[in-house]
């Protein structure tokens, strides 16, 4: 079986009729039809049914039709992306959890590029698709974070993705709030003086295990909670209410640190953000170059 003889199935199904389909794919007729036949053939299947009134497609036909789609469908997004492409591109992909220094991190990177010609992309996105993007080499590197509550399940998907964890940074617990918040100031906060005041927090998937929250505590007892979908609107509720989030403490971005404050929690608990790859595979040039940054950035 062929791409080829994959698009000609497709192109035959939309066209209704052999010859149809042999006038838009400037093929002759009878060449389309072997072909086909050829594919049925290895297949073992019927995928279209012959008579002097035309063709019709088959059960069979239809299922093989929705896989040859697929098929079509990705071969072009690789012969998109490296057909003709004789250029020097650089391409660099980072995908994280909501963290403000990533991008940070991310910006400061394109700061430096000198580059004329590159291929440069940060998604900020849910625990799961972090994993995923890296896993499929979307991303070159995923930013997120392991504790004692999800490192088991976290581990897991790392080796049967064939991925590995470099640390960064261990911290315990920090609110992030407003600095006109009624706790700003404060050196520590205990649990159990939040439970008085809204908990925001980002959305996850609704398949996704408990596991994959961003929020590094499982605070249960607020019975005020508000998910969010981006770092935009957390930002601005955090500045507009007396909401908090849980988070590492970090603050990168020079809005953040004029309009939040993080304060630690008295909570024993420490966890881990570091970064994801793929297991012995080295990074390039930019890759290295944004960890470098981001180590920089989350120690200083």
């Amino acid at each position: 079986m062929t791409i080829q003889q994959c698009k000609y199935t497709i192109a035959t199904s939309e066209y209704g009729t052999f010859r149809e389909a042999a006038n838009h794919l400037f093929l002759a007729q009878s060449s389309l039809s072997a072909s086909i036949k050829e594919l049925e053939k290895e297949l073992g299947i019927t995928i279209f049914e012959r008579s002097k009134k035309g063709i019709r497609i088959t059960v069979e036909g239809a299922e093989f039709l929705e896989y040859a789609k697929q098929i079509v469908a990705q071969a072009d997004l690789i012969e998109n992306r490296y057909h003709g492409n004789t250029s020097n591109v650089n391409r660099f992909s980072v995908s994280s959890q909501h963290y403000d220094f990533a991008s940070e991190a991310f910006a400061r990177l394109m700061k430096e590029n000198q580059e004329n010609e590159y291929d440069y992309r940060f998604r900020e996105t849910k625990t799961y698709e972090v994993i995923e993007n890296v896993k499929s080499m979307d991303s070159e590197i995923g930013i997120l974070y392991v504790n004692d509550f999800n490192e088991k399940v976290m581990y897991q998907n790392f080796a049967l993705n064939n991925l590995e964890f470099h640390p960064l940074l261990k911290s315990r617990p920090h609110i992030f709030i407003s600095k006109n918040h009624p706790l700003a100031g404060r050196e520590i906060v205990l649990i159990d003086e939040l439970k008085i005041f809204p908990y925001i927090t980002f959305g996850q998937d609704k398949n996704s295990s408990i596991q994959f929250a961003e929020e590094v505590y499982n605070f249960t007892d607020s019975t005020m909670q508000i998910k969010v979908d981006d770092r935009a609107t957390l930002l601005n509720l955090l500045v507009e209410t007396d909401g908090y989030t849980i988070g590492s403490g970090v603050i990168g971005s020079d809005v953040e640190k004029k309009e939040l404050t993080s304060i630690p929690i008295n909570l024993d608990q420490i966890y881990t953000i570091g970064w994801i790859s793929h297991k012995g595979r080295q990074l390039s040039k930019e890759g290295k170059r944004y960890i470098n940054i981001l180590t920089h950035l989350i120690n200083n």
